[in-house]
């Protein structure tokens, strides 16, 4: 039998959970963005993915995870000002946090049915 060579290219990120287990200091911060040192946890596992060549990440998100999703999401007003500001540093740091070839996605699931049900919503 011969081996099968295909590349894994995307991942699934469950981050739809509430956090009870660490609270209260998962109160009014996700989890996924409690810092450890100077980046959230979910930017560790992210660029976990990226680095074994990942191109797509979709990260299965509850209603109130909005700071996960503007994490990853372009802030042109801050990028413009550390242009303006001159923050070369700065600003690689914050264009780096999504890589130009890499497509990060949410999908919301809507009821806490668990985590199958997370990877299910994917299939339809």
């Amino acid at each position: 039998m011969a081996a099968i060579n295909t590349k894994v290219k995307k991942a699934v990120i469950p981050v739809a959970g509430l956090g009870t287990r660490m609270l209260p200091a998962t109160k009014a911060i996700p989890k996924e963005m409690l810092p450890l040192v100077d980046k959230p946890l979910i930017q560790y596992v992210v660029n976990e993915c990226i680095a074994a060549g990942i191109t797509e990440i979709v990260l299965v998100t509850h209603s109130s995870k909005n700071s996960i999703e503007n994490h990853f999401d372009t802030s042109f007003e801050l990028e413009a000002m550390l242009e303006k500001r001159v923050k070369r540093q700065l600003l690689d740091e914050v264009q780096s946090i999504c890589p130009p070839h890499v497509t990060i996605m949410q999908v919301r699931q809507g009821l806490a049915k668990g985590l199958g049900h997370a990877v299910l919503l994917l299939t339809r």
